[in-house]
């Protein structure tokens, strides 16, 4: 027979959703399996957006935005395409916000690649510039704690929706092409 689930406060649900935009039904359930423990509940969190991105992986993405990054001085910018499954995801503010802050994060962080495997053949990346060198593996400017693809994958959990970033250019006054 199975225990009764444990009684969460609210107001622990409320922080663990403002923290993670998850919804409140997992957060709530998130913090029933890690006993009201707040970071055992973000590591379940992050372990259930890596299952629905895993199930979501193979979705067509024919939906999406083209959004662009220009600094302030007007010297340097990035555009992004990143695609979901739907437009009704694709309006939402929260993609709207993902995308753009992976715009400013090419602007910033100058990546060659978005993900390892998209690395031409012939091309060799080092071990240790492999954190810079892909996009999904940059720690994310706003919060070192977190990779864009630790970013990507709450994307994921949050709209329940396989989304995929599938290109950008880094453009930059002066720089080479």
């Amino acid at each position: 027979m199975q225990s009764p689930a444990m009684k969460v406060d609210v107001n622990a649900i409320k922080a663990l959703r403002d923290k993670t935009s998850s919804s409140l039904g997992d957060c709530r359930k998130a913090l029933e399996e890690a006993g009201g423990d707040e970071s055992k509940a973000l590591a379940w969190l992050r372990e259930r957006g890596a299952q629905i991105a895993a199930k979501r992986g193979d979705k067509v993405t024919g939906q999406g935005r083209v959004e662009t990054y220009v600094h302030h001085d007007g010297r340097i910018g990035a555009i992004v395409e990143i695609a979901c499954e739907t437009d009704f995801v694709a309006r939402t503010p929260e993609f709207a916000q993902f995308c753009r802050e992976v715009a400013m994060q090419v602007t910033a962080m100058n990546p060659r690649f978005v993900k390892e495997e998209e690395t031409p053949a012939g091309v060799t990346v080092a071990a240790e510039d492999k954190a810079t060198a892909y996009l999904l593996n940059q720690p994310f400017i706003k919060d070192g704690k977190s990779t864009i693809g630790d970013l990507l994958k709450s994307l994921i959990a949050k709209t329940g929706e396989n989304v995929v970033i599938k290109r950008f250019a880094r453009f930059g006054l002066g720089e080479a092409s």
